[in-house]
């Protein structure tokens, strides 16, 4: 891995949340002593935490590229395939390891794990002296917890990637660290330990302001690092139902009991989930803080750029038209008698029109999810989409994403030539955690438990209509599932997955979930046969995935960057297949 140095140093000081390059390698000018920089272990919390919101299109920490994209869910947008380098992502066929995303992606993690050792070291020296040994605790338990979510998101997504904590970075061995030094289960070891820390020590509420880490949150993220390993490795002829560890699906139970019995709840209508007057509710166990200039009384605020282009064309004065809902995620939302069309829904592409309803019939998180031509944008009737709205409708169709903006009557962030959006990023909420916990459930043969979970989140999707999208009133229908449904575990696992996809869609899960249960070959190769056909009132789209494929055993992960692989040659060894 490159070599990290101390270029941030000013900013932590500063305690803003501006990310800035750590990577730099001469002496910078105008910067505070390091010696000084350490010696305010705060500010080096604080310089962590910003780390969280170092963002942008080229490197999302939300992972929308990787978890949208790259599913059944989703198409990319933009202005044609050669915008922006996430072709590769979505068709695989053309992914090698010199994707520039890729690269810039690993860069900024580590550079968020390099400024939590250097937290930690600082508060190991000085912590005890500035803010007392109950408050250095505690930050360290913080910092712990935020290096854990890198790791996630790197474990995620590179699956072999080397352990830099504060041992390695005070020793100066970063550079002789190998990625496959761990073993998949050490790696999650190390992962799952610091979480564990942070669960041990903080409070189940943060004492001094909300965006902090605490119990609760290290709790539901534990549960989701069990889950992942609970199926297997992720390579998919080592992954699935026949490779489950149930003493680790016990444990997504058993830390899942912690937010059951939190604070935490349902939000009680689903559509106020994704609406920034709702940010920090009970729906939101830890979330990234983003902020508008104009409120935050700063030059920029901190918005939410992993976002950047994914607003509306035509709606925004810079939208980009890009995380576009495939046909396949719209037609998921189909119902029958109330319940979804499992075996049926991708027979016959169709799509809703505003104030034309017919037998067809929609779970209602379509209207919260996707933006349809004729319907209000998120709500607002004088912000109605048109197929003018789609930039490039001959290749990416006309849906557009809902969930990542806020409404438009509410004003934007502009600044030229990128459009931001000041939303928090839901690292994980309520209704998340509750589906881990269902999806243990069903593991370990208590399916009547996590049918009453997946009923409640039903009834709280049933219950979501007249509050905001009245005007789709008559062609929704949702019903509870029936015991029959919950008799066997074949049957309950397909209630679960599919709950799943509506609930969380476009919220960048859906290609970790498939990996998790060994489903990605056969539900990605049948889904670009399928997509490569759309039609939209005549109007062809998404003919490209005819040169698409995915290949198991391979593309289950995604390449360790060229330039790190060669940065020092031999440090590094490849994922299979790359």
């Amino acid at each position: 891995m490159k070599k990290i140095f101390l270029s941030i140093i000013a900013l932590c000081m500063m305690l803003t949340f501006t990310g800035c390059n750590d990577y730099l390698d001469y002496e910078p000018t105008a910067v505070v002593d390091e010696d000084k920089a350490f010696s305010d272990p705060e500010g080096m919390v604080t310089s962590a935490y910003a780390m969280l919101g170092d963002c942008w299109y080229q490197y999302p920490f939300n992972l929308w590229p990787y978890g949208d994209l790259a599913s059944d869910d989703c198409l990319k947008g933009g202005s044609g395939t050669t915008d922006t380098d996430y072709h590769a992502v979505e068709v695989f066929t053309t992914l090698t390891p010199t994707l520039g995303p890729l690269d810039e992606l690993w860069y900024r993690l580590y550079a968020a794990i390099s400024r939590c050792n250097r937290a930690i070291l600082s508060l190991n020296k000085y912590g005890n002296e500035k803010l007392g040994e109950a408050t250095t605790k505690q930050r360290l338990a913080e910092v712990k917890f935020l290096r854990a979510n890198f790791y996630f998101k790197l474990k995620l997504v590179y699956n072999k990637v080397p352990w830099i904590d504060e041992n390695v970075y005070q020793n100066g061995t970063q550079e002789q660290t190998r990625n496959d030094e761990l073993s998949n289960d050490e790696l999650w070891d190390k992962i799952c330990a610091d979480f564990q820390e942070a669960y041990d020590v903080l409070p189940e509420s943060p004492t001094d302001g909300g965006g902090r880490a605490n119990k609760v949150a290290a709790a539901a993220y534990l549960a989701k690092c069990y889950l992942e390993r609970a199926w297997g490795d992720g390579y998919e002829g080592s992954t699935g139902a026949d490779h489950i560890n149930k003493a680790y699906m016990q444990k997504v139970v058993d830390y899942t009991d912690v937010v059951v019995n939190s604070n935490y709840g349902y939000l009680e209508d689903y559509g106020d989930i994704f609406l920034p007057d709702y940010n920090n509710s009970k729906e939101s166990i830890f979330a990234v803080q983003a902020s508008d200039y104009s409120g935050d009384h700063t030059t920029y605020g901190r918005a939410n750029w992993s976002n950047t282009l994914n607003g509306v064309w035509g709606i925004w004065s810079c939208g980009w038209d890009f995380q576009k809902p495939s046909q396949d995620f719209v037609n998921a939302f189909k119902t029958k008698n109330g319940l979804p069309e499992f075996d049926d829904y991708s027979k016959e592409n169709a799509h809703p029109v505003n104030g034309q309803p017919n037998a067809q019939k929609w779970d209602p998180r379509l209207f919260h999810t996707v933006g349809m031509p004729t319907f209000p944008y998120k709500y607002e009737a004088e912000y109605t989409l048109t197929t003018a709205n789609s930039r490039t409708p001959n290749t990416y169709g006309y849906y557009t994403d809902m969930k990542c903006v806020p409404q438009r009557s509410k004003g934007e962030t502009y600044n030229s030539p990128w459009q931001a959006f000041a939303m928090n990023e839901y690292v994980i909420r309520y209704t998340a955690s509750m589906l881990d916990r269902a999806e243990a459930l069903i593991e370990l043969d208590r399916e009547a438990e996590a049918r009453t979970i997946i009923n409640n989140i039903r009834q709280r999707a049933a219950n979501s209509i007249k509050k905001h999208i009245d005007y789709a009133a008559d062609q929704c229908e949702i019903a509870l599932y029936p015991e029959s449904y919950f008799q066997n575990k074949a049957t309950a696992r397909k209630c679960l997955r599919w709950e799943r996809r509506l609930e969380m869609g476009q919220e960048h899960e859906r290609f970790f979930d498939l990996r998790r249960w060994g489903l990605l070959s056969t539900t990605l190769n049948s889904y670009f046969d399928r997509e490569q056909n759309d039609t939209y009132d005549g109007q062809v789209y998404a003919q490209y995935y005819k040169d698409a494929h995915f290949t198991a055993g391979k593309n289950e992960y995604f390449p360790i960057p060229y330039n790190q692989m060669f940065y020092i040659p031999g440090l590094y060894t490849q994922n299979k297949g790359y």
